[in-house]
């Protein structure tokens, strides 16, 4: 019988140990790793380097950065999604796409187990068994560090009894780097008190002063950043690059896990929260008000159901198309003023900008109508008010 089996394999401890113990205990260990817009050629390549050195057959690196803008990513931004108004879900919506295209090789090479290295107390073994177990209940699931409860020396002294002689030491902070941000985990963020050190942060500051950027959007989708079209990926990528030196897009974020216990994890992602918040203002020029109200509780769902591992469940689809709907007049371009440690929004220009509407400006002369029109549609506003408070009031 074929013990073909495929491992999430990022070239950590866990995924180490996973791969090792597994292949000692007879299976054919197929390693595969899921770049999401975190990894740099070299890096690919010593992560393979160290897989084989782990006992694997074959090791395969599936760039899937495209795929995860398009399928997650541009969602995200349609929705101006923040988890509980600050977290872009830098690594919960990378970890939905990851567990897709990991399955998905696995059915494409036959394997018959499928494993991952997390362990049991956190989000990322629902994201992954949950998809696994949708798309490929056929497929078994194989969780050693979780299973066997495992400590970091235990998983250590193994390695080397059989010969893995590596830098194991735990780094004192944990980074994961993505084309939606980076989340920085510590022994800061294990507490409610204290905020992560500046040199914790990926992005230091190296530059002062102030900086313009035009980003440019069609029908809600990044196309341009400084007049130069590119695709909504790449924008971001770009985006990125010239809002780090300046240290943008840090802070902490705290919420609920899906087991259900609190966490807290620092995070800094300045395209992501530019993008964002430079799209929302376009939104709020170009939509009306109910389009704003309907989109902002819909897209609320949408990131807790991303962060819960539900992104199979058909109401995403749903979601999607009518956030994709909504984007049908937001384009224009946005400047955005970069600063240390923060960046501001100057203004948009757009052809559908509903400022610019013949009836009059806010607060000054309108055009559209009468003096006594006003009145009429104000008595007539108010009678709901009127109504309940005669009924209701004491006599």
């Amino acid at each position: 019988m074929s013990k073909k089996l495929v491992i999430a394999y990022s070239g950590g401890l866990d995924t180490s140990y996973c791969a090792v113990s597994l292949s000692k205990a007879g299976y054919d260990v197929h390693a595969v790793s899921v770049n999401t817009g975190g990894f740099t050629k070299q890096e690919i390549e010593h992560i393979e380097a160290n897989a084989y050195k782990m006992g694997v057959s074959t090791y395969k690196n599936i760039d899937a950065v495209a795929t995860f803008y398009n399928k997650v990513v541009k969602y995200l931004v349609f929705g101006n999604v923040l988890k509980n108004n600050s977290y872009p879900l830098s690594v919960s919506a990378e970890r939905i796409i990851q567990a897709i295209e990991i399955i998905e090789y696995a059915k494409s090479i036959g394997a018959k187990y499928i494993a991952h290295g997390s362990t049991g107390a956190g989000n990322d073994q629902v994201r992954f068994d949950m998809i696994f177990q949708t798309l490929a209940p056929e497929i078994e699931i194989i969780t050693p560090i979780r299973d066997q409860k495992l400590s970091r020396q235990e998983e250590i002294d193994y390695l080397k009894s059989n010969g893995i002689e590596m830098s194991w030491e735990k780094a004192k902070y944990s980074v994961n780097k993505g084309l939606w941000g980076t989340s920085v985990g510590g022994e800061e963020t294990l507490t409610s008190g204290k905020p992560l050190p500046e040199h914790a942060y990926p992005s230091q500051l190296q530059k002062e002063g102030e900086q313009k950027v035009v980003l440019t959007f069609t029908k809600g989708e990044l196309t341009a950043v400084n007049g130069k079209e590119n695709t909504p990926e790449k924008n971001i990528q770009i985006l990125n690059d010239l809002a780090a030196p300046f240290a943008i897009g840090r802070d902490i974020h705290v919420g609920d896990t899906i087991v259900g216990i609190k966490g807290r994890v620092g995070f800094e992602a300045a395209a992501a929260l530019i993008t964002i918040k430079a799209h929302h203002l376009l939104e709020k020029h170009t939509l009306t008000k109910w389009q704003l109200q309907h989109k902002e509780y819909l897209a609320s769902f949408y990131g807790m159901h991303l962060h819960e591992g539900q992104y199979l469940d058909p109401v995403m689809r749903n979601i999607e198309a009518f956030l994709e709907s909504s984007q049908e007049q937001v384009s224009g371009d946005v400047t955005v003023s970069l600063k240390p440690y923060h960046f501001t929004l100057d203004g948009i220009e757009s052809a559908h900008d509903l400022m610019n509407a013949k009836f009059g400006s806010y607060g000054e002369m309108n055009k559209g109508w009468t003096a006594d029109d006003a009145k009429g549609f104000i008595k007539i506003f108010g009678n709901q008010n009127k109504i309940y408070h005669q009924v209701n009031s004491e006599s």
